[in-house]
């Protein structure tokens, strides 16, 4: 790992080609690195894949969120919660004016039973890997025979932190590095030793942890070798990557929907929520609902990663919100695994085509992958680097103490844990903990938001009435989990009948591809531009002054309230 020092010069406050700044976009489940002067960007799966030592032990990080084992009160609710979609379907109208109608899955089942493989032609056989470490795309051509561990160093968000082999946070970043590193040099055609002469923006979570921040500017600064960097919040990307001044960012993904209210380059702290929910859960629903409707490719496992990224090729090539769609539809797609023929199947399919992304409103559909929370933005605990930070500040200019009476004058309360959280959103929305992790919003056990709520919450949450208005009329949809015809007009429904009156006079508008811009990749773009611009001169924090100053330069040059 590189540990050369980069002296700026005077180039620091000078306009830098955009062909020499990396934007890099880390997500559970693809990463997207590319020049800011790049059209799109290199999007990779964001895994590595280490051959293990003769007797290791074996870990393989899941390629979608693994579904937990279905008991019997499990079915029952999943099964209730999709009668409800089904029966608020039947009660809308097609375009045409007439009523909807379903096909009971049990006369698809029948269809499915009957519905056997064709040889579509002779498969290949599995490449030769050779490699004791490999990364990206090419973690799909290992033989699941092989004696490989695979990991994803980010999970729902955030760092995939756990407590077997691979899950500490020196693992996690030695992964990054490795990943990065690769696709940097071997996509991107950047030889590693180059990289002092280039510089790098790093979009990051709206909810964060500041000592992953630490980690990751000293992984781009340090082992990297990268002159300079700046770090971007998602949501503020995602606004420079529409154009837009201000919205209300929803940023679907594979495993996380967060949201960020966004007023002129600032994500509101208060008005951050992240759901642990995304695309990855809701192929898993769809794969439950065409298991019951008999599933003609009988043998798919979602434990094997080519049978993931099939199911989730179905849940983006069939399905959609459109109420016009009604009836059984006959779809076929082929199973093309190295080392077996391939097969062609001829699939009927009904209402699950549209359930499944309901779920996103209907949130018991997604317990098929465990009991879910909502996190918001926490208050974290001071860092000895950094003495005068907001935890300083805010003890230092208090204005008023939650009083104990029976502690005595000035003693400060112990705040139950179903009372963390404000209740009124004009004070800050922040618990009192020294964890170093994003906190819960209250809820009842096992209750999450869904996303129209989550949505409601968020703008509710806003500093002011102007802003809340401002918000209502520009809801920006983002991330690779929106792809879903329809989605936005069913939300634009859900929400106009929701809005507190007081709003109503609003003009309710839902972007989702703006500029005609890949919804997965707006977020990228944004940083691209941003970094492009003459006002992010003074963000750019270098090898020197990050070794001499570490988080205390950070909180003063980053983009966002630290």
């Amino acid at each position: 790992m590189s540990t050369q020092a980069y002296d700026p010069g005077p180039e620091h406050f000078q306009q830098f080609p955009s062909n020499r700044i990396i934007v890099i976009h880390p997500g559970s489940l693809y990463v997207r690195i590319g020049r800011a002067s790049d059209l799109l960007p290199v999007k990779q799966l964001h895994c590595i894949a280490r051959k293990r030592r003769h007797g290791g032990k074996i870990y393989r990080d899941s390629f979608v969120p693994p579904s937990v084992p279905k008991t019997k009160e499990l079915i029952e609710e999943l099964e209730e919660c999709r009668l409800q979609i089904s029966h608020t379907l039947q009660s809308c109208m097609q375009s045409n004016g007439a009523r909807r109608y379903a096909t009971p899955p049990q006369q698809i089942a029948a269809f499915n039973r009957r519905s056997l493989a064709e040889i579509d032609n002779d498969g290949e056989p599995w490449p030769q890997v050779q490699c004791d470490i490999v990364v990206g795309d090419l973690v799909l051509d290992i033989d699941p025979e092989l004696p490989y561990n695979i990991h994803f160093p980010y999970c729902r968000g955030d760092f995939n932190l756990h407590s077997e082999i691979g899950g500490s946070i020196s693992s996690v970043l030695n992964d990054l590095y490795t990943i990065w590193s690769s696709i940097i040099e071997f996509k991107l055609g950047i030889p590693l030793i180059e990289l002092v002469k280039y510089r790098c923006v790093l979009l990051i979570p709206d909810i964060y942890v500041r000592n992953h921040l630490k980690c990751l500017m000293t992984l781009l600064l340090k082992d990297l070798g990268f002159g300079h960097c700046f770090l971007v919040q998602e949501s503020v990307g995602a606004t420079f990557g529409a154009g837009i001044g201000s919205a209300c960012v929803v940023d679907i993904g594979d495993q996380k929907t967060a949201i960020s209210c966004v007023e002129d380059g600032i994500s509101h702290k208060s008005t951050r929520l992240r759901m642990d929910y995304g695309a990855g859960d809701i192929c898993q629903t769809l794969s439950w609902m065409f298991h019951k409707s008999a599933f003609p490719y009988k043998n798919w496992n979602e434990n094997i990663p080519r049978d993931v990224i099939l199911m989730r090729n179905l849940y983006e090539d069939f399905c959609h919100v459109n109420l016009d769609v009604c009836g059984p539809q006959e779809k076929t797609f082929l199973v093309d695994h190295p080392g077996d023929i391939v097969n062609k199947y001829t699939l009927q399919v009904g209402d699950e085509c549209i359930i499944s992304p309901l779920s996103l409103f209907y949130t018991d559909l997604l317990k098929i992958t465990g009991p879910k929370s909502t996190k918001i933005q926490n208050r974290q605990a001071s860092d000895p680097e950094d003495p005068f930070d907001a935890e300083f500040l805010r003890e230092t200019g208090r204005k008023r103490e939650a009083v104990d009476p029976a502690a005595g004058e000035g003693q400060p309360c112990e705040v139950a844990p179903d009372q963390q959280v404000s209740t009124n959103p004009d004070e800050d929305i922040v618990v009192d903990t020294l964890e170093t992790a994003p906190g819960d919003v209250t809820l009842a056990p096992g209750q999450v938001l869904s996303l129209d709520a989550a949505i409601l919450q968020s703008i509710d949450r806003c500093p002011s009435e102007e802003l809340k208005r401002k918000m209502y009329s520009s809801i920006l949809i983002v991330g690779g989990g929106v792809k879903v015809h329809g989605l936005n007009n069913w939300l634009q429904n859900r929400l106009a009948l929701q809005i507190p009156y007081t709003y109503k006079t609003e003009q309710l508008e839902i972007v989702t591809s703006p500029k005609d811009i890949d919804p997965a990749s707006t977020v990228w773009k944004g940083a691209a531009v941003m970094s492009c611009l003459e006002s992010a001169l003074e963000l750019w924090i270098n090898q020197l002054e990050w070794n001499k100053y570490g988080l205390k330069i950070l909180r003063e040059r980053a983009p966002f309230i630290w």
